[in-house]
This record gives structure tokens, C-alpha cells and sequence, in this order.
């Protein structure tokens, strides 16, 4: 099972990073397989660590992919050198254990050195869901044609309209404009 994340890293200044990212998780290790170029998978390399964020604030999946608000508050992790989000409902911190390199995408085994806990869980809502897939759809503008993304936003909308509060609809248009720009782009 894949679980969509946000994944913060530090540079070895400890500049951080934030970027979403599908974790696979097998026994005591989370799989991250980020494409190259990565900030992401830089910072890994050079600092050996990561965490993964869990968080109901979508915009902060819509922000990174648009490029409309790719900072967000991170507090310093509690074991690695890396930092977390301030703003998530828990965290898990990685540790480095074994990278399968590859020119596209190379595989990064990550063991689960610590976990926490800082707000609960309220439950699912479609639009933060609705959100979450809009963001994919963006990161992939480049290889999806116009009418599949279309039809994907078309029906993502409806949870949109039923389901969402003021941070979805914001991530939404955040979505939406980014969509926009890259056919205005694309096109002339």
C-alpha cells in the first residue's frame, strides 16, 4: 500500500526541504522512490535522514506541486538530522539503511528509527482526498493529455463542492490556476 505524505528533508546546512511523496511501509522500513532531479534525494544522501509527515492540510500537497507555497513551518526531528512539519497530526523519522541506485528513480530503504504522535486524527473527508488526487494530477501535467485531466478534475470537483472547508477550496484553486498555466504555456 502506498500512502500519500509529506516527506521533509534538510540539507547538510539544515535547510529544509518539504515535498509530498507516496511511502511504501514493509516491516520496520518506510520505501521512498523519488524521480530524479530530487532535493529530496539529495538531501537523503548528504544527511542520511528524512521524516515522513502525516497531515490532513492539503494545502500543503497543493503548494508544493504548484510551487504557490512551498514553505511551511518545520520544527527541528526529535533523533535525525532532518527537520518536521510544526503542523502535523504525527510524524515518523527515517534513518538511511540501503539505496538501490538507478538513473530515474532510485529506491531508498529507510528504517523507522522514531515515531510520534501530536494531534488526532479527525477523520476522512472527500475533499482533502479530492485534493490529494488533484495534487497528482498536477505533478503529471506533463505526460497526462488535456481531456483525461479534464474528466479527473470534473469529478474531483463534486467532493470538492460537497465536502470542502475554506483550506481545501483553497488548495483547489491553487490546483486549478496551476492547470491553467501550464496549458497557457504549453499552448503559446
Amino acid at each position: 500500500m502506498i500512502y500519500e505524505t509529506i516527506v521533509t528533508t534538510a540539507d547538510g546546512e539544515g535547510r529544509p526541504h518539504i515535498a509530498p511523496m507516496g511511502v511504501r511501509f514493509e516491516g520496520g522500513f518506510a520505501i521512498l522512490a523519488p524521480f530524479r532531479p530530487s532535493t529530496t534525494l539529495d538531501n537523503v544522501i548528504a544527511t542520511k535522514s528524512a521524516c515522513v509527515n502525516f497531515t490532513t492540510d492539503v494545502r500543503v500537497f497543493a503548494g508544493c506541486v504548484t510551487g504557490i507555497a512551498r514553505e511551511w513551518p518545520t520544527v527541528a526531528a526529535d533523533t535525525v538530522p532532518s527537520v518536521r512539519l510544526a503542523e502535523t497530526l504525527a510524524h515518523t523519522e527515517l534513518r538511511l539503511a540501503e539505496i538501490s541506485d538507478d538513473d530515474t528513480r532510485p529506491t531508498l530503504r529507510m528504517e523507522c528509527v522514531h515515531r510520534a504522535t501530536h494531534a488526532p486524527f479527525p477523520g476522512f473527508n472527500r475533499a482533502q482526498a479530492a485534493v490529494v488526487e488533484g495534487a497528482i494530477l498536477v505533478s503529471r501535467l506533463f505526460m497526462l493529455p488535456a481531456d483525461k485531466v479534464d474528466s479527473e478534475i470534473a469529478y474531483l470537483r463534486i467532493a470538492i463542492d460537497k465536502t470542502a472547508g475554506d483550506a481545501e477550496r483553497e488548495a483547489w484553486q491553487w490546483l486549478l490556476r496551476s492547470i491553467d498555466a501550464h496549458r497557457a504555456k504549453t499552448s503559446g
